[in-house]
């Protein structure tokens, strides 16, 4: 069985049902089913066989899901791509990736225009008609020159078959391949199989306890693994119907929740953060809400517990990567949630914390996380080295630094790599943002380690404050109350907001060169 073969499972099961809602209209599974296998026929036709890849470039819309899924039936390896990445980045995965086929939208065409020479095994461009129909000159020029090879998504769904079938697909086989964010070096290209992700879609989905009956909230980047996932394929598998959000907005998500009778919201610890503090918020909209699921980064524990508090619904913090599809743990819902904690095993995968030697650590000792299932990734593709060295004796070990309870809970100390030295103690970051959290005053926080010619290495917090009455020496004093004091900030700097990336994380790397660049 494979994401592909499952959905048509759904279709059979579900095919009256709305399998996602956009802009206030439905579209049913069995309407979905159709537009995939005339997608996927067409794909055929223009030579994309077994194997072949297709970047697609596009934001949370219903072309995505078509072109994921078309792509997959038609036995072609799909890769996802950020639509805000530079020209410099996309022409990279494209080349890198091997690119046959770019499916995108209207909107990006001045963006290929500049890279299209840069790209010498794209044959085919489809493009989906996503703005009025205004042509600028650069995208008739871009046009006229790819003449030969770009065709809008209808017209190139409308020429496609209703009852196309698709090659045999096996398990090892390539279905999609995501390009890590690059912290260091360039981007790599984890290649995720049939089995990977469909086990995964499928375990996380019974282990969530999406059904028929759900509405998912799916406004997290439909090109990230989390909502790839998630947000995405568990929902389909299992017939729930998905409310496609183009763009995160805190007004945005409180009416459609309120609108549709969602039960269940994804997300990252940021938009919780700006839903907790829209000043609109009215926790009657989210009273349909069963369950809120978090992850992509750690979640303050303040925040958690603020946003229960005033919302009256659990959220389950779990945990992934995507280099295994991404799931490995979520906190159960059968028992209580440990708040700060991502959770236990989901079933068919294994996490323990290890030391520097591969041995399993005993509880409560931090180590490196590893982890082993179905849903790791078959290595990086065009990079056996790296895949060697992430994945050894059938386990990937992900550079997070975690502890596991006794009772079998795991809680994600800190990236390795993000861990700060301080006169040769280890301070987590997370540890001292989790203090700035508690403080009422503290909007965001994050923390990471500077040179310093004294200690090796110093704490430094950027913070958004609520308002300008707060200090430095205020926040300062503060730490000092609760924190050990080799952990208190040598600086606090204040922002108007923190630097993130599309899915909300906040990215440690833009705040570390600006300190750098002073």
């Amino acid at each position: 069985m494979n994401l592909s073969s499952q959905l048509s499972q759904t279709v059979k099961a579900f095919g009256n049902k709305p399998a996602f809602i956009f802009e206030g209209k439905e579209t049913s599974y069995s309407q979905l089913e159709t537009v995939i296998n005339q997608f996927a026929s067409s794909l055929h036709d223009i030579g994309v066989g077994k194997g072949d890849h297709i970047a697609v470039v596009l934001g949370n819309s219903p072309y995505y899901i078509i072109s994921l899924y078309g792509a997959l039936r038609a036995g072609a390896t799909v890769i996802p791509i950020n639509p805000i990445y530079t020209p410099n980045e996309i022409a990279y995965m494209i080349n890198n990736g091997d690119v046959k086929v770019i499916v995108t939208a209207d909107l990006l065409i001045p963006l290929f225009s500049n890279i299209e020479a840069q790209l010498p095994t794209v044959e085919h461009y489809i493009v989906c008609e996503t703005s009025p129909s205004q042509q600028t000159g650069e995208e008739a020029s871009f046009k006229s020159a790819l003449s030969g090879k770009m065709k809008t998504l209808s017209n190139f769904v409308s020429a496609g078959s209703h009852d196309y079938t698709g090659p045999e697909l096996a398990e090892k086989d390539v279905a999609v391949i995501l390009y890590t964010s690059g912290t260091t070096g360039k981007p790599k290209g984890a290649m995720l199989t049939h089995e990977n992700l469909y086990s995964n879609a499928i375990d996380t989905a019974n282990y969530l306890k999406i059904s028929k009956d759900d509405v998912v909230v799916t406004t997290l980047p439909m090109f990230h693994v989390f909502c790839l996932t998630v947000s995405l394929n568990a929902p389909l598998m299992n017939g729930a119907t998905m409310l496609i959000v183009p763009k995160f907005s805190p007004a945005v998500i409180f009416q459609l929740v309120k609108t549709h009778h969602a039960t269940v919201f994804a997300g990252v610890p940021t938009m919780y953060n700006f839903l907790l503090q829209y000043e609109h918020a009215d926790p009657d909209h989210f009273k349909t809400l069963r369950l809120c699921i978090s992850g992509g980064a750690s979640m303050p524990v303040a925040l958690l517990k603020g946003f229960e508090q005033k919302f009256k619904v659990i959220v389950s913090e779990g945990y992934g990567l995507s280099e295994a599809s991404p799931v490995t743990c979520f906190n159960p819902l059968d028992r209580p949630r440990k708040p700060g904690s991502i959770g236990t095993n989901i079933v068919n995968v294994q996490n323990k914390v290890v030391n520097e030697l591969g041995q399993e650590l005993p509880p409560n000792q931090v180590g490196e996380l590893i982890v082993k299932g179905p849903n790791v990734m078959k290595g990086y593709y065009k990079m056996p080295e790296e895949t060697a060295h992430t994945i050894r004796d059938g386990w990937l070990y992900t550079g997070d630094l975690a502890r596991k309870d006794e009772d079998g809970y795991f809680y994600i100390v800190d990236r390795k790599k993000d861990m700060v030295i301080v006169g040769g103690y280890n301070v987590y970051p997370r540890e001292v943002e989790e203090v700035l959290y508690n403080h009422e005053a503290i909007v965001e926080a994050a923390v990471l380690g500077v040179p310093d010619p004294n200690s090796g290495e110093a704490v430094t917090c950027f913070v958004v404050v609520k308002n300008d009455n707060v200090t430095e020496e205020m926040l300062l004093e503060y730490c000092k109350e609760h924190l050990a004091k080799y952990k208190i900030p040598k600086s606090i700097e204040f922002l108007k907001e923190l630097p993130k990336n599309t899915t909300g994380k906040i990215l440690r790397r833009a705040l570390k060169d600006q300190v750098l660049q002073k």
